[in-house]
């Protein structure tokens, strides 16, 4: 039986490594509240941080996935080919969305930001460029990383991306006069570029330890075709798309909502906290998919860590979000004046119990994708952002709620939903494989 302890080990340098990347949003916030004309510029930046969120979705999955597929020399290589030529498709948007005349129509007719935001957001945007191609570059390998128990060396990458980012971000603030959101873009393509390179240097034992199995292992080894990788992965890109579009929609109404410029402002600086404990929560899909076994046999001590897992953060956050510890975050560490940090405290508050959902979810996922379940998984998804956008539409456009606390109360219910709608198919998997006992 797989020991809880076991699972730490397992899981502790992949919660280090999203625990390291969710310390990028308050760290960047921080950095371009102390610049020139904050507001405009957290703005621009969340704008842009949206749009380039939404670009890479299509290959955010693609650890999960390798994870899952790649056992051998054959389907390293089958699926290398898949994410290569996503990788393409995905860099290719960004240079699509990229046309003036099409990004100042998003951004300007769609959002509705004034033109010195949208002028700054483009830069931003066009400084953001390598950055989905970097992304799932270094998610491949991360993902052969975990299928070979190297989870540390995933953490190292992080290092890497942390120490880059950091250092990018102090030389632009300290030395050059530069918009504050084009620091934070610069940082961040920085970093991914940095820690995409890292990784596959990190990854050399790891592609030799994959090369030296030419032999499939089981038969659906022996099917893995490109059709097969794409019929496997696009609910999982598909899913991911729409779990990842909800921040530019989000966007969208906070730009029509009241109060929107404050709210725009104030939502990357929230949003950057709750991803914090959010982090480690996701950080639990893959240890699902490498640990539950070819039968769920491990799925006991699994949950029971999940359950664990999730209590301790949800605690975590309220400490936060109830507590002055919430002032000292907003004003101290964040830089927001005491009018912005005070319209950030709610919604913080409503969003206290998302990072326990989100253990949750990734739980639910990765039960899923281990059982090659996964157009549940997107249909999930879809009731999550239908739901946010329904409660974002009603709250903004009827009851003139403000912009941000619409956001959060949204954000909450539409993530309750999709857990909801998981029990179906995560309990009909457990009562096949008899595994319901204890549940």
């Amino acid at each position: 039986m797989l020991s809880l302890r076991k699972i730490l080990v397992f899981w502790l340098p992949l919660s280090a490594t999203w625990i390291m990347m969710s310390v990028e949003g308050p760290f960047l916030a921080a950095i371009i509240a102390r610049l020139p004309e904050p507001k405009y510029n957290l703005a621009a930046y969340g704008v842009a941080y949206a749009i380039a969120l939404i670009v890479e979705a299509p290959i955010i999955m693609i650890m999960s996935a390798t994870t899952a597929l790649v056992h051998n020399r054959e389907t390293f290589l089958k699926v290398r080919k898949f994410i290569y030529t996503l990788n393409f498709i995905v860099t290719s948007i960004m240079v699509f969305l990229l046309v003036p005349d099409i990004f100042y129509f998003f951004t300007q007719k769609l959002i509705g930001l004034p033109y010195d935001v949208s002028h700054l957001t483009y830069k931003a945007v066009f400084i953001l460029l390598p950055w989905p191609g970097a992304i799932g570059y270094r998610r491949f390998y991360q993902g052969v990383l975990i299928r070979c128990n190297l989870t540390r060396r995933v953490a190292y990458g992080t290092v890497v991306r942390l120490l880059a980012m950091s250092s990018m971000a102090l030389i632009l603030y300290k030395i050059f006069q530069v918009n504050g959101a084009l620091v934070g873009a610069a940082s961040l393509s920085s970093a991914v570029v940095c820690e995409a390179i890292a990784s596959r240097f990190m990854a050399n034992k790891a592609v030799q330890m994959l090369s030296a199995k030419t032999e499939p292992t089981d038969a659906i080894e022996q099917k893995l075709t490109s059709l097969s990788i794409t019929r496997f992965y696009y609910p999982l890109a598909l899913t991911s798309m729409l779990g990842l579009g909800v921040q530019p929609l989000v966007t969208f109404f906070l730009g029509h909502s009241r109060m929107a410029l404050e709210s725009l402002a104030i939502f990357p600086v929230v949003n950057s906290l709750v991803f914090i404990f959010r982090g480690v929560a996701l950080s639990y899909q893959e240890v699902g998919v490498a640990l539950l076994g070819k039968h769920n046999e491990n799925y006991l001590p699994l949950r029971n860590f999940a359950l664990i897992l999730g209590i301790t953060i949800v605690l975590l956050l309220s400490l936060i979000a109830f507590t002055p510890l919430s002032s000292i975050w907003y004003l101290k560490v964040s830089g927001l004046s005491h009018e912005m940090a005070h319209l950030a405290l709610l919604p913080t508050q409503i969003l206290a119990l998302l990072p326990g959902l989100t253990v949750l979810l990734a739980f639910q996922r990765s039960l899923l994708v281990n059982n090659k379940k996964t157009g549940h998984i997107t249909v999930a998804t879809a009731i999550e952002v239908g739901t946010i956008i329904l409660i974002l539409f009603f709250a903004t456009r009827q009851f003139d709620i403000i912009g941000i606390i619409a956001a959060a109360t949204a954000l909450l219910t539409g993530r309750l939903l999709a857990n909801s709608y998981l029990f179906i198919p995560y309990v009909a998997i457990l009562k096949k494989q008899k595994r319901i006992t204890n549940f």
